[in-house]
């Protein structure tokens, strides 16, 4: 062993430390095989590590630099978005406005506790595809089974949280943004749609169903030009969402002509919740500078075309002198911006909430319970511990987080429930479950649709947007919005 320095003895006893704190952290003895390494690095020096230093190559010196600066680069963001921080960027609209797309947050993975990932081998700043090569950009072994570190706290009703997409385990690559099995409904629906489901048992309901998910699931598979390849995504490698959470493990949640309520009371709704409606106007147009007062964007100012079916069914029988109708939108308002537009009578003579149609996708899709997105439930929500008693009512309900998420074989024989080949009328849930809503209620994809968000899917809290962009405007007529530059998220 070569003589070290007092210098080099300390940096090697303060790495050490530091190296063995995470370790007890995240509880990885696995990590201490990479002790020895950090003692080499520092005192025996028997690894050449810095080899190419020594070269009388320049272009080898040159690009080895190059080389180890971009490998140092790529392990110090993998390990700081693993475990600390990670950015995310605002897709959709489904929170404005309390997010809006254009913002970029800062996402804490200590608020919640970082996860020990489930697919370690991946490169950093991808989610599941590498671009320009549109390949999986992660190795699916080895697979390490769900773990989390302590962390500053517990998710709570009405945060703001980023979770991997549940029902995004299976994927259409040609259809990303509809989960595979809502598609499998969808393309079937056609075939089914003459049925009465009213005069049906539950038990030949659900066989309409299943024959419904299985001829859909056969029309996706047979048909790859169409849809593309199928893939099965792990868990820390499916899409990243941002919701509200609105329902804790153990609470029941319905909601009633668009207002949640937990456990029966009413539960705090969003300073800028917002839901559709369709607004006529006296005979104007609304001018640009309204909307952007109002922060509606051009997405979503939604003009209602003359030939449009509606206006009669919906009541805006406004016209002009040409007995034209007068100009209507289909816009999604929050309160403050429904004031606004109701107030101003020389502008608009109608505003009405967009009406529910009589059966949407809805989670469950598989149970006939004729829910919409205004009115849903009551549906307990899984925690931790808790047993529930299953029937042929409630099981499609259950049936995902039995059976996809904690892994368990699940049957129905003959009227009978097996679950791991034994019969049983209850489950005991082995994880914490949570639902998830948009603030944009009727322009958001969340719980309602695809269901519980298992605790393993936790990504972290936003705290802060530290950027935002505007799409519709430039970059010298107010493309970044300064008014929200390190605007902390909160609740509200």
């Amino acid at each position: 062993m070569r003589q070290a320095t007092r210098k080099q003895w300390i940096n090697c006893g303060i790495v050490t430390v530091l190296y063995l704190l995470f370790l007890i952290w995240v509880s990885s003895w696995w990590g201490l095989l990479v002790v020895p390494f950090i003692f080499d690095v520092y005192i025996t020096k028997f690894i050449p590590w810095g080899f190419w230093k020594k070269s009388k190559n320049s272009a080898v010196r040159t690009v080895m630099s190059w080389v180890d600066a971009i490998v140092f680069a790529l392990v110090a963001v993998y390990f700081v978005n693993t475990f600390f921080f990670q950015n995310y960027q605002i897709p959709s609209s489904s929170l404005e406005k309390s997010l809006l797309v254009g913002d970029y947050l800062f996402v804490s993975k200590m608020s919640y506790g970082p996860r020990i990932p489930n697919t370690p081998l991946s490169l950093p700043l991808t989610q599941h595809t590498l671009p320009v090569f549109n390949c999986k950009s992660y190795i699916e072994f080895p697979q390490w089974s769900y773990k989390r570190a302590p962390g500053f706290g517990k998710v709570e009703r009405n945060d703001i949280v980023v979770f991997n997409f549940p029902a995004g385990d299976t994927v259409a690559l040609k259809y990303q943004q509809t989960d595979f099995y809502t598609l499998s409904y969808q393309i079937s629906q056609r075939a089914f749609q003459s049925i009465n489901m009213d005069s049906l048992s539950i038990g030949d309901q659900q066989l309409v169903y299943n024959a419904r998910y299985a001829k859909g699931r056969e029309l996706v598979l047979s048909n790859p030009a169409e849809f593309g390849n199928i893939v099965v995504r792990p868990v820390d490698r499916r899409e990243n969402y941002v919701k509200r959470c609105v329902g804790l493990p153990g609470d029941t949640l319905k909601i009633v002509n668009g207002q949640v309520y937990v456990n029966n009371v009413p539960s705090e709704n969003p300073e800028n919740l917002q839901f559709n409606y369709y607004v006529q106007t006296t005979g104007s147009y609304i001018p640009a500078e309204l909307f952007d007062e109002l922060g509606i964007s051009l997405d979503d100012q939604i003009l209602l075309t003359e030939d449009w079916g509606g206006y009669v069914s919906l009541g805006l029988t406004g016209t002009n002198s040409q007995g034209k109708p007068n100009p209507a939108y289909h816009l999604p308002l929050t309160k403050k911006a429904y004031q606004a537009l109701h107030s101003n009578k020389a502008l608009i003579s109608k505003i009405i909430m967009e009406p529910e149609e009589v059966e949407g996708q809805l989670y469950p899709l598989n149970l006939y319970t004729k829910w919409d997105r205004n009115n849903y439930g009551p549906i307990w929500i899984p925690k931790k511990g808790a047993t529930v008693q299953l029937t042929m009512k409630n099981l499609p309900i259950y049936e995902r987080p039995i059976q996809a998420y904690e892994g368990n074989k699940l049957e129905v024989r003959n009227g009978k429930i097996f679950i791991n080949g034994k019969q049983t009328n209850s489950y005991t849930f082995k994880m914490d479950y949570y639902w998830m809503m948009g603030d944009n209620r009727h322009n958001s994809a969340d719980s309602r649709y695809w269901g519980f968000v298992p605790e393993d899917h936790i990504v972290g809290k936003p705290i802060i947007v530290w950027l935002s962009l505007d799409k519709d405007k430039g970059w010298f007529s107010g493309k970044v919005r300064w008014n929200r530059l390190f605007k902390l998220v909160g609740k509200n």
